[in-house]
């Protein structure tokens, strides 16, 4: 048996538990703050050779896409099909290089993104979306391949992009299971390795992982718990859940949960701990590299908050950093996984105006958070990638753009990580009724989403055998016993 489809686990119990049933509502939030334990689990973290983290951005409601890449030698084209969606050309800025003979540029707003892609740290994948095997425009319109599950739907789009699995529902996503394979790598078992700026989400949750949540301002820890507070309520509160977790409980449902809390409690301390030293370090001499890096993140922009978060938890997560602690005061893991949720791109309407700040906001956090990475020497380390449930129609409904199905998401590294600098996948011809247009300026994708997973699953440490438990259609797009990569981002 697999470490993904063992039949016991801290999560399935959670899962059959009723939190109001418990009656102990003060303890949600920790819920959401435990490491599903694996008995069985070695710690084996030599294996794993250096540090590295995954960061990934969902751009929940479906990112309109072809104004984040925007083509410049075919601009006219493009111009023609988006109507007034379209972004003049004199204000796409532009691309070094050119791909297949052709030039790109992107959305005006995204400056931070020009300027990583010119310096070899940022790429695109183009046309990407959920495929269930290679599919053509002829064999869409004639019913003779087998389709995602409801394609263009919003709910079942965005559980395909974190799940990899096309054809069913799920809850477990394909970053909870990597984490079920190689999480037992990790010296520290106290802590998830999947760690969350946006709360509960599939992509994270695994047979046995559960996510760690944390916000922007650090760990959340048990709502209403704090024994250094004077407060005489707050004091009654923590006296409550102390008395609670103190208790001998012959009930195995009780005893359980009580355990998870405790878990959840003294991972929430170590984690805090670690944090408010490095936050030490940072205010204590500010040529240094940390007191550089807490001024780099805009305090303005939510999404460089997150990441700044998530750069400190970096930081005291290994000694690989320079992070300024000693030794005993690092986490002491080999792999994380960090998830952030930045909703809000449906945009059936007033489309160009709620680009211009949430692309400024993407671009700009991209680009504090690749140069916080440098400030602590983990630039090579840190893979950071974007995702989102479909592209959008090319065609105008007016004032914005309706559910489509292909588009472009960006990988970002250091220059010793990721092949930099260039757009990988087929650009499509955006010109109605082409090749790539099933309809209403539709985009059938060309590289499936199987292959940029499986990519990033692959530079993680996930083995062969075990990556076709996590994607079980890689190969249909991709040999499994090929040395290269499924596309070829990474160095």
């Amino acid at each position: 048996m697999n470490k993904i489809t063992k039949k016991l686990s801290r999560r399935h119990f959670m899962g059959q538990i009723s939190c109001a049933g418990m009656g102990y509502m003060t303890l949600m939030n920790s819920l959401l703050n435990f490491k599903a334990m694996n008995a069985a689990a070695v710690s084996n973290s030599s294996s794993m050779g250096d540090y590295k983290a995954i960061v990934c951005i969902l751009q929940a409601g479906g990112n309109d896409s072809f104004n984040t890449l925007i083509p410049r030698t075919d601009h006219g084209e493009y111009s023609t099909t988006r109507s007034n969606l379209a972004i003049p050309l004199p204000d796409v800025l532009t691309l070094n290089g050119t791909h297949n003979g052709k030039s790109y540029g992107v959305h005006p707003s995204l400056s931070g993104v020009r300027d990583l892609y010119n310096s070899g740290k940022l790429s695109f994948i183009s046309n990407i979306g959920t495929l269930m095997a290679p599919l053509n425009k002829t064999q869409y319109q004639n019913n003779s391949r087998a389709l995602p599950l409801g394609l263009f739907s919003h709910s079942d789009q965005i559980q395909q992009w974190q799940t990899a699995i096309m054809d069913q529902r799920t809850a477990t996503g394909w970053a909870g299971k990597l984490a079920d394979v190689i999480g037992d790598q990790n010296n520290n078992q106290n802590i998830s390795m999947n760690v969350t700026l946006s709360g509960t989400n599939i992509f994270q949750a695994g047979n046995e992982t559960v996510e760690y949540a944390i916000n922007s301002g650090g760990s959340i820890g048990i709502d209403g718990y704090d024994p250094q507070s004077n407060w005489i309520f707050r004091q009654l509160q923590t006296n409550a859940v102390d008395n609670m977790l103190g208790q001998n409980y012959q009930d195995i449902f009780k005893k359980t949960y009580v355990d998870t809390i405790i878990n959840s409690k003294n991972a929430h301390e170590e984690f805090s701990n670690a944090i408010a030293k490095f936050r030490d370090f940072e205010q204590a001499d500010e040529t240094n590299a940390a007191g550089q890096y807490a001024n780099t993140f805009s305090l303005g922009n939510r999404v460089s908050q997150d990441l700044k978060m998530i750069a400190r938890s970096i930081a005291v997560s290994t000694d690989e950093a320079n992070n300024g602690l000693a030794s005993s005061d690092v986490l002491d893991f080999k792999r994380q996984i960090f998830f952030v949720n930045f909703g809000g791109w449906d945009h059936h309407d007033e489309l160009l105006d709620s680009q211009v700040g949430m692309l400024g906001m993407l671009g700009d956090a991209l680009k504090e958070f690749n140069l916080g990475l440098q400030q602590i020497g983990m630039e090579d380390k840190v893979l950071t990638m974007t995702t989102s449930e479909f592209g959008r129609t090319l065609t105008s409904n007016g004032d914005g753009s309706d559910h489509a199905w292909g588009g472009n998401v960006m990988v970002m590294g250091g220059n010793n990580l990721i092949n930099g600098q260039t757009i990988y996948g087929q650009y499509p011809s955006l010109a109605l009724n082409s090749a790539s247009d099933i309809g209403n300026g539709v985009i059938l994708p060309t590289t499936a989403t199987d292959c940029y997973f499986a990519e990033v699953a692959k530079w993680f440490g996930v083995s062969n055998s075990d990556i076709t438990d996590i994607f079980p259609r890689l190969s249909q797009f991709h040999s499994i016993s090929s040395s290269n990569n499924p596309i070829g981002f990474i160095k």
